[in-house]
Formats: structure tokens, sequence, C-alpha cells
């Protein structure tokens, strides 16, 4: 569906405009070259999604570009199987001075939609956008959010074989959000390929088949959602301290981090304090982890993560967000205690994570970072039944009288039926 081979980028820097027009006249080299893309290589199959991750200045919405077209490669070769569209920088094709409706038609023939085809899928394409009226109105007087569902809309209805996404999708309310997804999900299942650039990484690991690590134009990893993401965590922690960071491949057991301090041991337990594998929804739990110090160290901070069976992160916290001053002295041992008097989680299978660094986040100073330290299972109890990742406890109350709770600014009056 999608092949990519070998492909490169290289853009001109140039300190002053002035140093373009001397290397015209003087001949001479006046610019610096930037590889924006370096012999970057993979393939999308049908109804494979892939997730490109990375810093700023990666090279991802490059190339994403020479994906669509909107660049041509300096080297390499870029071949899809049918068209390409999908979601760039926002307004990226859009006249600000046209109207929502006239940049619809504008878009969609650059797409290669006939003028028959635009008039077939216009009303599908305006619904879809919920913009009503606004969409006769110029799109400079649009919101970022109302020319991200135009954009949207535009792409998905253009029959495209393979969608590029940006993080464009990110702009939208919670609402067009869900919706953007739940279309792209139905693209998927129909057979269609998905490249998805993003920094949401629960968004990476939900949506996503495989995923690649981007650094510097090139790729630096291929492989599980999952296991790229750790890598990310592990090049953003090496990125912004100096201290030598250790990484062994087989994180799940060794992690990373400067290892001034290495975490030894973590248990989760039950109300008896022994350590278990399986938990009932709403009843107590403890996560133990002890430390081992190899340097005096003083203010640490101990993390703890609850990822569901997709490594999707559903709690975190750590005691520097708690306010909890952790110090420790070579050859000592810490233990420290995380007490859940309720473990309110759905049904299903977890895994905890276990970081120290300093400061707030391990980006900070990574000194360990273990991941799947503990994988646990949660079952359902006596209580009612629900749905969901998280257990929750409301109270329902029944009162025809309660129309206090409604204020005339949100309350919408429904049509009768006939």
């Amino acid at each position: 569906m999608i092949s990519v081979d070998a492909v490169s980028k290289t853009f001109k820097l140039y300190r002053t405009p002035s140093d373009r027009l001397k290397e015209i006249v003087l001949r001479r080299s006046f610019h610096t070259d930037f590889h924006a893309v370096n012999a970057v290589t993979f393939s999308v199959r049908e109804g494979e999604t892939i997730g490109i991750i990375g810093e700023n200045g990666a090279g991802k919405s490059t190339l994403l570009k020479l994906l669509t077209g909107v660049l041509i490669p300096d080297s390499g070769r870029v071949h899809i199987d049918g068209r390409v569209t999908g979601l760039l920088e926002l307004g990226t094709g859009f006249n600000p001075e046209f109207s929502g409706m006239e940049n619809i038609i504008h878009n969609a023939t650059y797409l290669g939609l006939s003028r028959s085809q635009i008039n077939d899928r216009l009303p599908r394409i305006i619904e879809f956008t919920e913009l009503g009226e606004f969409i006769h109105e110029p799109i400079k007087t649009y919101s970022s959010g109302m020319v991200m569902r135009l954009a949207f809309s535009v792409a998905i209805h253009a029959d495209p074989k393979a969608f590029v996404v940006d993080e464009a999708l990110s702009v939208g309310d919670a609402y067009f959000q869900q919706k953007c997804m739940k279309k792209i999900l139905q693209f998927k299942a129909a057979g269609g390929a998905i490249v998805f650039v993003s920094h949401d990484m629960n968004a990476v690991k939900i949506l996503c088949d495989r995923a690649m690590l981007l650094n510097q134009g090139r790729v630096v990893e291929s492989g599980s959602p999952e296991a790229i993401i750790n890598s990310y965590n592990y090049l953003i922690a090496h990125k912004s301290k100096e201290d030598e960071i250790a990484y062994k491949d087989e994180c799940v057991t060794s992690g990373y981090g400067n290892q001034k301090a290495v975490i030894d041991k973590v248990s989760i337990c039950g109300e008896d304090d022994q350590p278990a594998r399986i938990f009932i929804s709403g009843r107590p739990a403890k996560v133990a982890i002890r430390i081992n110090g190899y340097q005096d160290m003083d203010d640490i901070t101990v993390g703890v993560l609850i990822r569901d069976r997709f490594g999707q992160d559903i709690f975190g916290t750590n005691s520097y967000h708690l306010k909890k001053e952790i110090s420790i002295r070579a050859g000592q041992h810490v233990c420290l205690v995380y007490d859940f008097t309720e473990l309110n989680l759905g049904p299903g299978k977890y895994s905890i994570t276990a970081a120290v660094h300093t400061g707030s986040t391990h980006v900070d100073e990574c000194v360990h970072w273990m991941d799947k330290c503990v994988a646990f299972e949660v079952v359902a109890g006596a209580d009612p039944v629900f749905s969901g990742l998280l257990r929750m406890t409301p109270q329902l109350y029944l009162n025809e009288g309660m129309n206090s709770y409604f204020s005339e600014k949100t309350y919408v009056d429904q049509e009768k039926p006939a």
C-alpha cells in the first residue's frame, strides 16, 4: 500500500536573506545543509496503521509532506497504491479569503475528484463538519478547530487508499476528536493504510499496529508501539541530562537510567499484605517498591504508573506530586508503599511501571526507569455491573422536581415525536 525506500530530503539554511543573493551572484556557498529526512525506509500494508513519534524537528512533518506530494524527495522513492490524503498543518491547501464551501470544492479538486464526484459528496462533507451556516463564511473567520473540521471532512471523504494524520487533529474539541477517531478506525477496517504522527503516546498505543521512532531525520527504531514509546522516553531522558545513561534492550528487567539508585524489587499486594496477581475491583491493594542506593542522593522522586494490556497509561503519580521527600545514601535500601484503599480499575489485565528520578518528571534526571515490573489482573466483584476502565460509584436519584440542575443556557429542548 505504502512503500518508502531510502527517502531523503535536505534543506538549505541561510543566516540572512541576503545570503541567498550572494550565493547566486558570487557562486559560493553561503548556506548550511539541514537533513530533515535521511535515508528513511518503511512500508505500510492494507488495513495497517503505523505511528511515527519523535521530538520536534525529528523530521515527522517533512516525511508526511513527502508522502502526500507536498514535497519532492531529493533521493529515494515513495510509492503509494492509490490516492493519499490527510491532515498536515492546519490550513494547508486552503485559501483564507474563500468560504468553507468554496474551499471544499477547491481542495477536493486538488485531491483529484471530478466535479460530479464533488457534487455527489458535498452534502456528506458539509454534514460531517457540523459547521452549519458558517460553511458560507470565509475561513479566515474560523477558529483552528473549525478549520480542522473542514480539512478532515474533505480528506476522509475523498476515498483515499492511504491517510496521513499530523498533530492537526489535536486542536479539535473532544467530541469531534472522538468522531474523527471513529471515522479513522472505520477507514482502517475497510483496508485503508494510515500513517499517524502524534505526541499523544496513548493514542499511538491504541490506534497503531506498529510504531517508528525518528531522531534527526533518521529511523532510530521500529517495532511494537509500547517498545518504541519506551525507547522514546529513554531518548528524552538521555538528551535532557549529560550523565551517561545505561540502556539495555531487555528493559522489562533492567530498564534504563544513570543508575545512581536502582529499583531492586516491585510487588503488588492484597489486603493481607502478601504479593498477589489477581485483585477484586474496588478492594484494597498496595504497590511496594524497594530501591538500592549506589550514590548519595537527596530529594529523589519515586513514581508508579499503571498501564492496561494495550500499554495505555491508566494512572500515574509520584512522591514529588504527593509532597513526600525521599533521600537515599550509598549502600542503603529504601522501601516505600503506595496504598490504594480502593483499586478502582475495571476488569482486565494491567502492569506496573516504576521510576526513580529527580523533579516532577524523569526528564529532569532519569535515575532508573523500569517498565512492566509486575503484571496483575482485576476481576469484577459483587458490586453492580459496570463497563470501562474505571470503577466509579455514583448514587442514582429519581425526582421530577429537580429542574434546578438544568440552566436555560445548557438545556436543549428535544423535538417531541409526532
